[in-house]
């Protein structure tokens, strides 16, 4: 029987139980994208991530339980660690091919940091639905590849309760919420219930777009943001020209096998 690598890590935490749990897969080819996804739905994390061996740069996927999707800051993160902790990868800056171009990570200490795409929000009209099933007040609607829906407060932020019924079928991945933190310089949740993931604990990929906002509003490209879930998250974020540094720390949670029929 077939038998597949998997490690089961916290992106996003410096101790375990806490940031945001993904799956990562080391392969050596590509198996059928019905594996892959299966595979996904049966770990029932908000991401799995499939990558292929050998380097020097590495092809990158990532499966939500409902779907592949073009950007995963959390699992990507946790890739990296897997490369750098288990199969014990060269240098200190990793290259990821994946459908939204090149990425890469770089290591400094216990630190990693994504180099992702920076993803500005523009302004757009406000569905209905967006609204309701979010509640409170928000002071503004933007939006990039998500929603991003702005309030006044971080006590805000944390006293929503989404009505994910009404949130399921907007027409983007998913829903970010944000305001000014009381001590950091942002705080963000992420809402994403037609991928599987009613709300993700610490979402890398949501920050392309966060980063870029927060900087222009508070005039500062070096920015210190925590995603208020239950777990939570704490990012150090950096806006650089058309890219976003997004960095964090990881720990294994479980190594394990995946027996393939």
């Amino acid at each position: 029987m077939p038998r597949l690598p998997l490690y089961h890590v916290d992106a996003f935490a410096a101790e375990l139980y806490s940031g945001n749990p993904a799956a990562v897969c080391p392969l050596s080819e590509w198996l059928p994208d019905s594996v892959l996804q299966a595979i996904a739905r049966e770990n029932n994390l908000s991401e799995t991530a499939f990558f292929l061996t050998g380097g020097p740069k590495y092809p990158l996927r990532w499966f939500t339980p409902g779907g592949e999707v073009d950007l995963c800051g959390h699992a990507t993160l946790a890739t990296a660690f897997v490369l750098y902790r288990y199969l014990e990868a060269p240098g200190n800056r990793l290259e990821f091919h994946t459908r939204s171009g090149a990425v890469w990570v770089q290591r400094d200490g216990e630190r990693l940091t994504l180099d992702f795409p920076s993803r500005p929000p523009v302004p757009c009209p406000a569905p209905g639905a967006l609204v309701e099933g979010l509640g409170g007040n928000p002071e503004a609607v933007l939006r990039s590849r998500d929603y991003f829906v702005l309030y006044r407060t971080e006590a805000e932020v944390r006293a929503l309760r989404p009505d994910f019924g009404r949130l399921s079928g907007l027409d983007c991945l998913g829903t970010i919420v944000t305001a000014p933190g009381d001590e950091c310089d942002f705080v963000s949740r992420f809402f994403a219930p037609d991928q599987g993931i009613p709300e993700d604990p610490v979402t890398g990929s949501a920050h392309c777009t966060l980063v870029p906002y927060w900087a222009e509003r508070l005039g500062k490209e070096v920015l210190h943001a925590r995603q208020v879930s239950q777990r939570g998250g704490e990012l150090f974020c950096r806006l650089r020209g058309d890219r976003v540094e997004i960095g964090g720390s990881a720990v294994c949670y479980l190594e394990g096998e995946i027996l393939l029929p």
